[in-house]
């Protein structure tokens, strides 16, 4: 049956999101050649585009079907759309385009009513906590546009929240240590999501009640519920739901310390903190 899902190209592959994408990349193109220097072969702009890359093959590619398929890799998708693209999105902008943006009077008007990147960590936390509890997930799967909207405002957290480790440059508050401390807390705001997967697949895996619910929820239709067998094991044991918790730990590890480490490269930026 899988294999079947697989075959059916035409409907797994989400053109008007390439589409979407074909047309961010044709603006920033433009603005990369009109003003600045940078090369389209240099690293700024091909993170860029790995990162529209990586947002198509997760969202717009069969893999978008089969991350409903179990715990695992309904969090690899997740982890990669908040902890992956977004700082290679930010680390693809030219510092001067930024800046310019930063000083113009609308930003400056409008800035007043976004969260600070502190505010949106712990936002973000606890709205992704929360989108894995059976109550919420149920309620906003009801409909595609809550349920797409709330994963939206999740994404704009997570641009919010990587922006002083992305572009440490541009957060000229941030000392040293208050920058050490945000990586640190960064991590910590995270962990009650990723010991959820873990503390109830411990206590009782697929016969918990609230997990049970989740796996009813996992963004698919009724209709679709029977192909949740179709991973072979170990999907869908408790074994997956402890690793789904432990690869979103690794995941968000894994995108800090990518992104200060290419923050270094890309920029010559004095990137301060490390990640232990």
């Amino acid at each position: 049956m899988l294999y079947a899902m697989l075959l059916e190209g035409q409907s797994l592959w989400n053109v008007p999101l390439l589409a979407f994408l074909i047309c961010i990349a044709f603006f920033y193109i433009v603005l990369v050649l009109s003003f600045t220097k940078i090369k389209l072969n240099q690293k700024q702009p091909l993170l860029f585009f790995l990162s529209l890359g990586i947002m198509y093959l997760a969202f717009g590619s069969p893999f978008e079907t089969i991350s409903h398929l179990s715990f695992s890799l309904h969090m690899l998708q997740l982890s990669i759309l908040y902890f992956i693209i977004p700082p290679l999105f930010l680390l693809g902008i030219p510092d001067s385009f930024l800046r310019h943006i930063h000083n113009l009077a609308l930003f400056v008007r409008v800035s007043k009513f976004f969260l600070p990147p502190i505010a949106a960590l712990y936002a973000f936390g606890v709205l992704f906590l929360m989108y894995h509890f059976p109550v919420v997930l149920t309620t906003i799967s009801q409909n595609t546009l809550v349920h797409n909207g709330y994963l939206f405002v999740l994404l704009l957290l997570s641009v919010r929240m990587w922006g002083p480790i992305a572009s440490p440059d541009l957060n000229k508050d941030g000392s040293k240590r208050q920058n050490k401390r945000y990586l640190f807390l960064s991590g910590l705001v995270l962990m009650p999501a990723c010991l959820l997967f873990i503390l109830t697949a411990l206590i009782g895996g697929m016969n918990n009640p609230l997990l049970s619910e989740l796996t009813a929820n996992l963004c698919i239709s009724p209709s679709q519920l029977d192909s949740l067998n179709l991973l072979p094991t170990p999907f869908n044991t408790r074994l997956d739901q402890m690793f789904a918790g432990i690869l979103m730990l690794v995941m968000h590890k894994f995108g800090l310390i990518l992104t200060v480490r290419l923050g270094k490269e890309v920029n010559s930026r004095t990137v301060v903190g490390m990640v232990d």
